[in-house]
């Protein structure tokens, strides 16, 4: 049978649908109490009470990064099972939304509760051998959420999911957003783009990102460093030039010699920057949009340059300055605007520059699966302008005869080939030396790199 959002012409059904009321003096905003909860920091309650604060912020706008900041100082066991399902949930995308529409009559006027829900039916559906547990626990966070208003509405939503998920889940499957976990503009594009491999782009999307390293060449070799990942219980294998993947994620702190700049955490596609830009011991290169400082490191680490770290964030630039100092190495930091070189450059032109431009991050979405939430379809016009004007503005900073690196993270082709098809169009002394374009895979997060030179 169809499933409706209200009942009163519904055949009978083991779906019932629960009716919402609104609590005296709660809104839609997201509580953040959750410091002050009596739950033991140790329960599954505990956990979906901080998952359902960090999703609830998301909704609400918030990046996921920012959000789990916000989870600083919580117990180290606690944090981390939020984040697992907080980012369990949010790859869910959809997925939730689908079947709440289905058994409540209406939105729920609680965002934090409507969170919760998210988070307890992502528990339920990887962990279904703990339904029990599971529903109590959720209805026990919820006892802490708007006065516990809404502890029966959970419980009884938990409950029509668990008797219902067969039902539900097969309406689930013939809805393309909810089964593909994505936006209907997103896979449109996918689907147009490339028409033989959006469904692997879509399934890579919704997995578990690698965990991939980057040696640090002046401080050790990669075989020195596979040795002492091995010391240490770990393994991990190469992947061309100076990468290594793990062969299981691990916490920061379990990585020997991360303290001590031996290493850093670099996905081997965004590796491929400074192996197609190519430094040359004494060339003087600008990395235009540097933070958090991964491929000015690398640039630093590949060759000795004479390196401006530049970044809009001034804050972020503190990011790339720590960065340098854990690693080792030396560059000039700057906060500026790459569209305003007035304001920050000397005069001297570059031998190279590095564009990692901003973009709408569709190549990296199963490390930051908000992104399938906060992005719309018109942030991809959005990007395109301030990407052709960066290009643009950088350009004459640049030597006859020097090297600028356009990269995104970005799988969209209007962001990607198209925009520098444009520029050579602009610009006729501008030549595309090679180009790379990473899908998704197993291995590494897609990405665009385009290289190119100036003629006289």
């Amino acid at each position: 049978m169809p499933f409706t959002r209200s009942s009163s012409s519904s055949p009978r059904s083991a779906l019932r649908v629960v009716k919402v009321a609104r609590p005296a003096g709660r809104g839609a905003n997201p509580d953040t109490s959750a410091s002050l909860s009596r739950l033991p920091a140790d329960s599954l309650a505990y956990s979906l009470r901080l998952a359902a604060t960090t999703i609830a912020a998301v909704r609400c706008g918030a990046s996921l990064t920012l959000a789990l900041a916000r989870l600083a100082g919580e117990p180290p066991g606690a944090r981390a099972a939020a984040q697992e399902l907080a980012y369990g949930a949010l790859r869910c995308h959809g997925r939730g939304d689908f079947i709440l529409a289905r058994l409540l009559e209406r939105a729920l006027p609680h965002a934090e509760t409507e969170a919760l829900l998210l988070a307890a039916i992502y528990r339920l559906q990887t962990r279904p051998e703990a339904a029990h547990t599971v529903v109590d626990q959720a209805v026990a966070a919820a006892g802490e959420m708007a006065n516990g208003a809404f502890r029966g509405l959970v419980n009884g939503v938990l409950r029509n999911y668990l008797r219902c998920r067969d039902e539900l889940h097969a309406a689930l499957a013939e809805d393309e957003p909810a089964a593909c976990q994505h936006p209907q503009w997103w896979l449109d594009r996918l689907r147009r783009a490339y028409p033989e491999h959006w469904r692997e782009i879509v399934a890579i999307n919704n997995g578990q990102p690698p965990m991939s390293l980057r040696v640090n060449q002046r401080r050790t070799t990669l075989a020195a460093y596979c040795a002492l990942l091995h010391a240490a219980g770990l393994s991990a294998r190469p992947a061309g030039g100076h990468a290594l993947i793990l062969a299981r994620p691990v916490p920061i702190e379990a990585l020997p010699g991360f303290a001590e700049g031996l290493v850093s955490i670099q996905d081997v596609g965004a590796q491929r920057a400074t192996e197609m830009l190519a430094p040359v011991t004494g060339e003087r290169i600008l990395d235009a949009c540097a933070a958090p400082g991964g491929k000015s490191t690398h640039l630093l680490e590949a060759a000795d340059i004479d390196l401006l770290a530049l970044d809009i964030d001034e804050i972020r630039t503190q990011r790339i300055a720590q960065n340098l100092e854990r690693l080792g190495l030396s560059a000039t930091v700057k906060a500026g605007d790459c569209l305003l070189p007035a304001t920050w450059w000397d005069g001297r032109p570059f031998d190279a520059i590095l564009a990692d431009v901003p973009c709408s991050a569709s190549g990296v979405v199963r490390r930051h699966p908000d992104i399938k939430l906060l992005r719309r379809a018109s942030d991809i016009r959005l990007f395109s302008h301030r990407q052709a004007a960066i290009l643009d503005r950088l350009w004459p900073l640049l030597k006859v005869a020097g090297r600028l690196l356009y990269t995104t993270c970005s799988v969209f082709p209007e962001e990607n080939a198209a925009q520098i098809d444009a520029f050579l169009v602009r610009q006729p002394a501008a030549r595309r030396l090679c180009e790379e374009r990473l899908l998704p895979c197993d291995e590494h997060d897609g990405f665009y790199h385009a290289l190119l030179q100036k003629s006289a």
